[in-house]
């Protein structure tokens, strides 16, 4: 895997809602990775284009302050924080337990969204180039 270029930043955080809606606030694209818990496989990935529907609600856990990530993202959408640019992918969680480890099929949806984030940074920068040109 190549790396992305230094213009791209990738941060983990702890999704506490406000504090992602201030490190989202002024920024021109994002791409958000959570858990989710639909009943699916565990493993499961969606993607959804924040910046253009709301997320579903309900997919997403709740934070400790009884706020999570759709929450966060559709506040960010009402206040005009949220870029316009707004993905998100979810993979379904096998477990929520404290500690517990990845499953075999989390661990594998990680490693598959890491490649197709890659992808999909790395042609939007090319398709932003080819219009500069």
């Amino acid at each position: 895997m190549s790396a992305l270029p230094a213009e791209i930043g990738v941060e983990e955080h702890s999704g506490e809602a406000a504090a992602l809606l201030d490190r989202l606030d002024g920024l021109t694209a994002a791409y958000l990775v959570d858990a989710c818990a639909s009943g699916a496989p565990a493993g499961t990935v969606r993607r959804f284009d924040a910046g253009s529907v709301p997320l579903p609600q309900g997919l997403f856990g709740l934070s400790t302050h009884a706020f999570g990530l759709a929450e966060a993202v559709e506040l960010g959408r009402a206040l005009g924080q949220l870029p316009r640019h707004c993905i998100v992918y979810a993979i379904e969680a096998g477990s929520f337990d404290m500690g517990a480890p990845l499953s075999p099929s989390v661990a594998a949806a990680v490693a598959d969204v890491a490649r197709r984030l890659q992808a999909e940074l790395l042609g939007e920068i090319h398709m932003e180039e080819g219009r500069r040109a």
